[in-house]
């Protein structure tokens, strides 16, 4: 049987091409994919998708169902349990579990998108080896991390950072729990992009966005279009 993202000779449902001509950003939390993604759409007229807003948003009722279907309870999750008694560890393994189901819906989004130029896709959903087996070549996708003295400073810096946002009982020890969660994921993504030949980047704060954007232009500049590029 046929699944709805797949042929039955494996080849991903693409009916539009949007998926092999589509670029992607993955990576660490607080790394800038997003502030990328929207200054190269802006360069370049392509078009940014970004997974972390529709995944916030738009998935949830797929989320649910998908829960229903496989009998677990679908009213939220205790969030006590999920931010402060749940070990980094634990909380790393769960999420890398749950990114293929969740990569299969960002998929659908996708493939709904038509356009004269290739998508940039960005969000730390789109791990390597799930992007690897649909582009045509890793140059296709890049990988961007923040280094710990980098993400220290954005928790500072950026309300959305500093704090959980979900009301639980110990706000502290849910912020450490998630920034360890965090760091665990971003590992490896790098871990996972250096063994499928992907390009990492580590944003440290030495380079400004527009210098960020430029390298990641420059590493796509095959696909990106040429009359709107800078001379």
């Amino acid at each position: 049987m046929t699944s709805h993202s797949s042929r039955a000779d494996g080849e991903v449902w693409d009916p539009f091409g949007t998926l092999h001509r589509a670029l992607w950003i993955g990576g660490g939390q607080w790394a800038g994919k997003s502030t990328v993604a929207r200054r190269l759409a802006v360069q370049y007229g392509v078009t940014a998708y970004h997974y972390d807003y529709h995944d916030a948003r738009g998935h949830n009722d797929r989320r649910i169902a998908r829960r229903a279907a496989l009998a677990e309870p679908t009213t939220e999750p205790d969030l006590d349990r999920m931010w402060v008694h749940t070990t980094p560890e634990a909380m790393a393994t769960e999420t890398l579990a749950g990114f293929p189901d969740r990569f299969q819906w960002a998929l659908d989004d996708l493939r709904a998108l038509v356009s004269g130029h290739p998508i940039i896709a960005e969000g730390w959903g789109l791990r390597p080896e799930l992007v690897a087996p649909i582009v045509d070549s890793p140059r296709r996708m890049i990988v961007m991390v923040p280094t710990a003295e980098f993400r220290d400073q954005q928790v500072r810096e950026l309300p959305r950072a500093a704090s959980l946002g979900h009301p639980v009982s110990d706000p502290a020890q849910a912020q450490s729990n998630r920034l360890a969660r965090d760091r665990l994921i971003a590992e490896e993504a790098v871990r996972r992009a250096h063994q499928l030949g992907i390009r990492v980047i580590a944003i440290d704060g030495s380079r400004d966005t527009a210098a960020v954007a430029e390298i990641v232009a420059d590493h796509f500049g095959p696909y990106l279009p040429e009359q709107d590029r800078k001379s």
